[in-house]
């Protein structure tokens, strides 16, 4: 991000930007300041960037002095008066840096502008001491509005003579107080900004006329319309008043015939891949009748019985002789209910988006089984969100990946920006949020097995399963294929799947010997880390058969 420039069409002047833009707190965001003299850019320049990130918002005096020397280290960094940490990024000064190009405030060229604001711009003709830099940066701007030039005081100005007293005249005693009640008010400041906050609904104390709008022309209201619900429904409660509260209580009463089956609909469609009545999203005469009504009456009356208990009609479900049937499926049958909307075999199906992740982290061992908490951004492709980004007033300009634990949270937890859904979803169907979706698509596409075998989530989870194999799954081959066969599909694979398995193994333990550097490329792919007490070569080859495993549509799919 640009802030100031002389540099003329030979890039030769000066730069102050900032860089290494990063997103520290609840829309806030802080960089680098990097300052450039060159006598042509980038290749004959001296680049020094502060360590520390400046958040953006606050008010600095920062200024930079130069001997001339034409090295980095004749340049001087100061901030609010205090030299400043620094990095030479570039020390190849080759030549003069005087130019006849304009100051030019703000951006200079493509790229994020500059919203900020500059006070005061000094440029001097020599070298200021570090007494008269904090002269400059202190008490210059206190002195100037005591002096009474810009007449009476406002209260800002009163506050900041205040704070120039407390800070700097005062007794020390007095100094170190208000340094204390400084700090912590900036602590409180800072605690508040992490409270999330929830926009909360009030009805009006005289609710607002609303009337049609004739061909939906606000200006031209005809009839007045009272709150009220679909006549086919029962009726709202009598004398209570028409707001949302008599809604939501008219939504959940025992009479309602809609809420409870739309309910227990999804849960079925979350355990059979087709809820009773297909069409999730329309309960209404155009969407398709139940196939099963009786089972649909039940479920909604048990639902309301037991007190919307959610989790017990989990267990009603998946406790049932209807869920727990084979999979397998015959060709008369697979011809007659290709949809299996006749229960006739038990639900087979893709697995969520989101369900996929968490899979392969559970049977690698590293999904993190924390309930609750803030949202959390895994490994992303770079510059995906950048790619979207638009203006510097809007969060989520750049993507920060998150760390330790919280890149193995659920899928849950994944951080979704609206208009650049997570990829790694989105790529097994996850829907964007720009829509409400009752019902997600499946489909099966070779991009998919792709990002199972690429992505660095599923590398890593391969390698963790793996270590899991070799360290826990036996002494032979032969078991620890099994070990890790059952931990991804809950089932002990067949002879031949693990002739097969095993055969692979061989095969990847000669070709990782012969490229031990590709061996331990691939695993030290993710933030966990391998276990150094294995072999690397020994460990890839191993996470190649995890990564196998792992890509199986037995893994990957609900049967």
């Amino acid at each position: 991000m640009q802030v100031i420039q002389r540099l003329n069409d030979a890039r030769r002047g000066y730069e102050w930007r900032f860089d290494d833009i990063l997103l520290v707190g609840i829309q806030r965001w802080a960089g680098r300041l990097s300052v450039t003299l060159a006598s042509d850019a980038p290749a004959g320049a001296i680049q020094i960037t502060t360590r520390e990130r400046f958040r953006f918002g606050d008010w600095h005096h920062v200024a930079l002095t130069y001997d001339g020397s034409g090295k980095a280290a004749g340049a001087r960094l100061y901030v609010d008066g205090e030299p400043a940490a620094i990095e030479i990024a570039r020390d190849t000064l080759a030549g003069p840096m005087a130019t006849d190009a304009p100051l030019t405030i703000g951006r200079r060229s493509p790229g994020p502008p500059f919203l900020g604001q500059i006070d005061d711009m000094r440029v001097y003709g020599r070298v200021l001491e570090p007494g008269q830099i904090v002269n400059l940066a202190i008490h210059y701007p206190a002195r100037v509005i005591m002096s009474g030039v810009f007449g009476k005081r406002s209260a800002a100005e009163a506050e900041e003579v205040r704070d120039y007293f407390l800070t700097q005249a005062a007794p020390e005693a007095l100094r170190g107080a208000y340094a204390e009640l400084k700090a912590l008010k900036k602590e409180k400041e800072e605690f508040e900004k992490g409270i999330p906050t929830a926009m909360v609904m009030a009805e009006m104390k005289k609710p607002r006329e609303t009337f049609v709008l004739a061909r939906g022309d606000y200006r031209n209201p005809t009839e007045k319309v009272q709150p009220g619900v679909p006549a086919m429904l029962p009726p709202l409660p009598k004398n209570a008043p028409l707001n949302r509260l008599t809604l939501a209580r008219w939504l959940v009463d025992p009479n309602h015939p809609l809420t409870a089956r739309v309910a227990v609909n999804r849960f079925w469609q979350m355990y059979f891949g087709t809820g009773i009545v297909k069409t999730q999203e329309d309960f209404g005469v155009q969407g398709e009748p139940p196939v099963h009504p009786e089972l649909l009456d039940w479920l909604a009356t048990e639902f309301v019985r037991t007190g919307w208990d959610v989790k017990a009609m989990q267990r009603a479900i998946v406790t049932s002789a209807t869920y727990r049937q084979s999979s397998i499926v015959t060709p008369l049958l697979r011809e007659r209910d290709p949809e299996n909307r006749l229960l006739a075999r038990g639900p087979r199906y893709r697995f969520q988006a989101e369900t996929i992740r968490d899979t392969a982290l559970a049977a690698s061992g590293l999904l993190n089984r924390q309930i609750g908490g803030p949202s959390v951004r895994p490994y992303q492709p770079s510059g995906l969100w950048e790619e979207m980004a638009f203006g510097e007033g809007y969060a989520g300009q750049a993507y920060e990946q998150s760390s330790g634990q919280d890149l193995y949270r659920r899928g849950l937890y994944t951080l979704w920006k609206r208009t650049v859904p997570p990829a790694s979803l989105a790529i097994f169907d996850a829907p964007d949020r720009e829509k409400c979706t009752a019902r997600r698509a499946l489909t099966n596409t070779p991009l998919q097995a792709l990002a199972l075998m690429n992505d660095p989530t599923y590398v890593e989870a391969a390698r963790a399963l793996a270590q899991r194999a070799l360290l826990e799954g036996g002494k032979d081959d032969r078991s620890r294929v099994v070990y890790a066969f059952r931990l991804a599909t809950a089932r002990t694979p067949t002879g031949r799947e693990v002739g097969v398995l095993r055969d692979l193994l061989v095969g990847r333990r000669r070709a990782f010997a012969a490229d031990r550097r590709s061996a331990v490329r691939l695993v030290d792919v993710g933030e966990s880390g391998r276990d150094t007490r294995i072999d690397a070569v020994e460990l890839a080859a191993w996470t190649t058969v995890a990564s196998v495993i792992l890509n199986l549509d037995e893994t990957i799919t609900k049967q």
